[in-house]
């Protein structure tokens, strides 16, 4: 959605062909009505259900444009009703164990679900044997990197995590993932191309970069990286490559601060790093996707969201941008 505003890295109303565009492809919705029921529609009249984001699919049902965002002739949810394709709607479970505002973060673990399993299987064609217990998976602060954390550890895998704030650091700890304080290294973001001249500046990223790399090193065994997820972009990706472990990877399903990024390609073949790169996740695995949130209880923890009402979405929008919210699961209630 911040994307959406801001028009950039596209003007979605200009690529759909269309003057203006309702957004909101990821929610919980009760259902009022289904007008043409058929085989492969789940959702009845009253139900409970999450909106799978899936505008356009490719050949393997893989998302290709995402519902009310870039897939034209599509209507999202920030709107007191709606219409849409309930082929699109995955019923909640009955007397699910989790609220509706855990459910409502769905976005982010489904996403982390496709992105780790893509990921930690590309790691495994070159490390096959190796216990995971010796390796480590990193991520810059994010609920999609929180999420995929989770199945790292869950995985076996050593984890830690940048946050920012002093809640943050210790919400990752709570949740048994090693938080690094990212406010130990002011400098450690790529500024803005005029500043990139400044010799001072150099020398002060130069420190917190190498601050960065030792704290890595220290929780590899000085190896460095196995997973690193990186939805953060160019601003951090030469951080990113240079903490990545021989045999690791590097992983993103975002871009939350710049799509054009540059590396060396011979060395990034001498090293052996796979790069990889997902969108949404498969339709057809969205079923698989929910049991395991509802049975494993992987979702957003209990009172970790933050809910803005409707008429205060644009308020939520601009603490958005500015950083101001707390929470890795910003959530806003339309009815």
């Amino acid at each position: 959605m911040d994307h959406a505003l801001t028009r950039s890295p596209i003007d979605v109303c200009s690529s759909r062909g269309e003057d203006a565009v309702v957004l909101g492809n990821l929610g919980v919705v009760r259902v009022l009505a289904v007008n043409a029921p058929g085989p492969d529609v789940r959702a009845r009249e009253g139900d409970l259900c999450l909106l799978m984001p899936f505008g356009k699919l490719d050949r393997f049902e893989y998302a290709e444009l995402a519902y009310a965002y870039d897939c034209p002739h599509t209507i999202g949810l920030l709107a007191k009703q709606t219409k849409l394709s309930a082929r699109l709607l995955l019923p909640l479970p009955e007397g699910t164990a989790h609220s509706l505002n855990q459910w409502a973060a769905y976005g982010r673990y489904f996403t982390a679900w496709d992105n780790w399993h893509k990921a930690y299987g590309c790691w495994r064609t070159q490390v096959p044997d190796d216990d995971p217990a010796n390796h480590l998976v990193f991520g810059w602060g994010g609920g999609v990197a929180f999420a995929e954390l989770l199945l790292a550890k869950r995985a076996g895998f050593r984890v830690a995590m940048t946050a920012g704030s002093d809640a943050r650091l210790a919400f990752l700890r709570e949740h048994g993932i090693t938080a690094v304080d990212r406010r130990r290294f002011p400098d450690l973001s790529l500024p803005g191309r005029r500043r990139r001249t400044d010799p001072d500046w150099h020398q002060r990223r130069l420190i917190s970069v190498n601050g960065f790399l030792d704290v890595v090193k220290e929780l590899s065994d000085g190896y460095g990286v196995a997973v690193f997820v990186d939805n953060i972009g160019e601003p951090l990706y030469d951080v990113t490559l240079g903490a990545l472990a021989r045999e690791g990877v590097v992983t993103t399903c975002g871009w939350k601060a710049g799509m054009r990024l540059a590396h060396l390609r011979g060395a990034e073949s001498i090293a052996r790093h796979f790069h990889v790169n997902t969108h949404v996740w498969r339709l057809p695995d969205s079923p698989q996707i929910l049991d395991f949130m509802e049975t494993e209880g992987w979702v957003a923890p209990v009172g970790s969201d933050v809910v803005y009402d409707f008429d205060r979405v644009p308020e939520l929008a601009d603490d958005y941008a500015s950083g101001a919210i707390g929470s890795y699961f910003p959530l806003y209630r339309v009815n």
